[in-house]
């Protein structure tokens, strides 16, 4: 059989918290395969050599690795990083900054231990230069940190009005080191100078991690016989040439979301709707207006660090099929925010697990920690032992998985395990949701036995104390458990609709009485028996993530929303990264510092003009030319361009206005090269 002219093949690839994904799809919209392998989050590059593996193992004839022309890759590494502070050594320059501006926007604490200089120089708002730059005290600096560090951020004061100390620096840093340099100006048009450092310092930061993490996904394509072009996604959808991304890598923050967005979009043809998207580890909710996700409007906030990069606005929830079940201080039920592994697939790769959950079911007692389970996370280098207990844990588990009864029995012992666990180095098991929908026969992917003791120990534990459970009981427990995440899915979509609904800001914020409200709704019974109250989703709920069909037909109805559940929607993320654009825009800025000036702000310097709307023409022209060949750069094919100018006026007298600000934002927009054929 031949294959169909123009026909080109696609291979997505998606990180999840807890699962990666590869899926093989075709020009024509069709999906060709699909695959998961587990996340391994100390080596991300092993989990995606599992998931491109597998997917072309089940390829159909006639096809094969080598008729692939495109592989874009969505990650969780950088925002993984940015959260749990597992960075690469970098030297931050700060150009004009006081040592009071390293307070602002967590600034410092980005920076940590990380050396900093504050170096003479900048400008002021309107580009001119405020003091010279010291280049000497810059060049002792550099030198005498270059052998400690792997990359340079350098951020100046009012760089986004006149790049020039920023540029020098840059040079000067190549030449003495020829190590990476992320300049403040390249990642934001914005002001608010900490914050604008706080993104350069986590982009060169990241520089390492990502260039490794790409450089062994590239030896594994090309180990297949893959020689596509490859891509990442970036946090706002859209898609960079894999040299982009190692320049900005933190413009790969929330890359995993977006990608979600793109390929819900795709699947169901939808321009307005509400994506829930829940995975193994959590639920992420974002909005799609127009057919355009929403973003944020103050730039992505990870970590508790708000950065200026332009991403998907998204709200995210620490609930997924993997999340912890146990009981809060009331002795209520509790789902997450934890990720465990499931007994049920945990018994499927350690089978001795079975014995294990059936000595302790047989107890006469109820263990210390029911049904947990901590082993050794394989593929990524020894963690950091930093006391004798985390030393006697991690020895425990050399010969393989144990209970957490028999090596966390002491408050010291749980804490060191912990610090295990929160390194990416140990792994823990316990009862979750999936296992929970196992023994409801809603899933049949794992081993059920394992599933039900898991239920059974957990019920014993609890408040409903009963000796020996039978499996009515166990049942009933488990449809509490799905209930429960049912309900804590209606809160999260209540929460995220309020939150991304432009007038509440301005409104009081939700007290008891709202509270009540949600809590009933959510739960499916009255809130009152003399006033009616009901919610009801604005929008269609678009439901992706291999969890939801146990779930969200009850919550939609609940939330009285149209529910789209597409086909595919296990893997939507990985259809997502590579269903998408490139996109890149260049924002120009015109200001008046005097009467009658109109002053251009451009990447390379300034110019002045004497006439607002040649100003304003020269403006047009170089965002254009800017954005058209920074999307070329980013990998698009015969991208289309588009232009905005938005203008600050004041009243002239006599019913004339001047010019007081102008911003011109070209947006440059196409296909990537490796993929011209895709059915918009």
């Amino acid at each position: 059989m031949d294959q169909a002219a123009g026909e080109e093949l696609w291979l997505g690839l998606d990180t999840g918290g807890t699962y990666t994904d590869a899926v093989i799809l075709k020009s024509t919209r069709e999906v060709m395969a699909t695959a998961k392998s587990l996340t391994t989050r100390q080596d991300l590059s092993i989990g995606l050599a599992g998931a491109i593996h597998a997917v072309l193992a089940s390829l159909r004839a006639p096809y094969t690795a080598a008729d692939i022309s495109l592989v874009s890759v969505s990650t969780t590494l950088a925002t993984n990083a940015v959260v749990e502070r597992q960075r690469s050594p970098i030297c931050a320059l700060l150009v004009g900054y006081d040592p009071a501006m390293l307070a602002r926007g967590g600034l410092a604490e980005a920076l940590g231990d990380h050396p900093v200089a504050l170096i003479r120089g900048g400008h002021r708002a309107t580009g001119e230069q405020e003091a010279p730059l010291d280049l000497e005290a810059a060049r002792a600096v550099i030198l005498a940190h270059a052998d400690r560090v792997e990359a340079f951020a350098v951020s100046s004061l009012f760089s986004v009005r006149n790049p020039s100390h920023e540029l020098q620096l840059r040079t000067l840093i190549r030449t003495l080191t020829g190590k990476p340099v992320t300049c403040g100006h390249e990642l934001t048009s914005g002001l608010d100078a900490p914050r604008r450092a706080l993104t350069a310092a986590l982009n060169a930061q990241l520089t390492p991690q990502l260039r490794q993490l790409l450089e062994a996904v590239q030896a594994v394509l090309s180990g297949c016989g893959i020689a596509a072009p490859l891509m990442v996604v970036k946090g706002d959808g859209s898609l960079m040439a894999v040299e982009m991304a190692l320049e900005c890598p933190v413009e790969t923050i929330l890359s995993g979301p977006a990608a979600s967005v793109v390929g819900a979009r795709f699947l169901t043809g939808a321009d307005d709707f509400v994506m829930s998207d829940m995975g193994g580890t959590t639920t992420d909710i974002a909005v799609v207006r127009g057919g355009h996700p929403v973003l944020s409007a103050e730039g992505a906030s990870v970590g508790g660090w708000k950065t200026m990069v332009e991403a998907v606005d998204v709200r995210t929830f620490g609930l997924g099929g993997d999340s912890e079940v146990g009981f809060d201080e009331r002795g209520g039920l509790a789902i997450g925010p934890r990720r465990v592994v499931p007994l049920s697939l945990f018994a499927t790769t350690h089978p001795a697990l079975l014995a294990a959950l059936r000595v302790q079911d047989s107890s006469d007692r109820p263990p210390l920690h029911p049904g947990r389970f901590a082993f050794r996370q394989g593929g990524g280098p020894d963690p950091v032992l930093r006391g004798k207990s985390e030393e006697r844990l991690w020895a425990a588990l050399e010969e393989g998985p144990r209970a957490l009864d028999e090596i966390a029995w002491s408050p010291i012992a749980y804490r060191a395990l912990m610090g295990l666990i929160a390194q990416g180095a140990v792994v823990q098991s316990g009862p979750t949701p999936s296992d929970a929908m196992h023994v409801l026969g809603l899933q049949q992917s794992w081993n059920a036995e394992a599933a039900a003791l898991g239920a059974r120990l957990l019920l014993r534990g609890s408040r409903d104390w009963m000796p020996t459970p039978g499996d009515d009981e166990v049942t009933a427990f488990c449809a509490r458990i799905r209930e429960q995440v049912i309900r804590d899915t209606g809160r999260a979509l209540c929460a995220a609709a309020f939150g991304h609904d432009p007038g509440m800001p301005a409104r009081a914020a939700p007290g008891p009485f709202h509270d009540a409200q949600v809590g009933a709704i959510t739960a499916g019974r009255k809130f009152s028996e003399l006033l009616e109250v009901e919610y009801r989703l604005a929008l269609p709920l678009v439901a992706i993530g291999a969890p939801v069909r146990g779930y969200y037909p009850d919550v939609a109805q609940r939330l009285r929303a149209e529910l789209l559940i597409p086909e595919h929607a296990a893997v939507t993320n990985a259809i997502g990264a590579v269903a998408g654009v490139v996109m890149q825009s260049v924002e120009i800025l015109i200001t008046t510092p005097k009467l009658e000036l109109y002053r251009l702000h451009g990447p390379d310097g300034n110019r002045d003009f004497q006439d607002p709307e040649a100003a304003i023409a020269a403006a047009v022209e170089l965002s254009r030319d800017l954005a058209l060949a920074a999307s070329r750069a980013a990998g698009a094919a015969s991208p289309e361009i588009a232009c905005v100018i938005k203008r600050k006026t004041a009243d002239r007298g006599g019913g004339g206005v001047l010019l007081v600000e102008a911003t011109i934002r070209s947006t440059a927009t196409g296909r990537p090269v490796a993929a011209r054929s895709m059915l918009r």
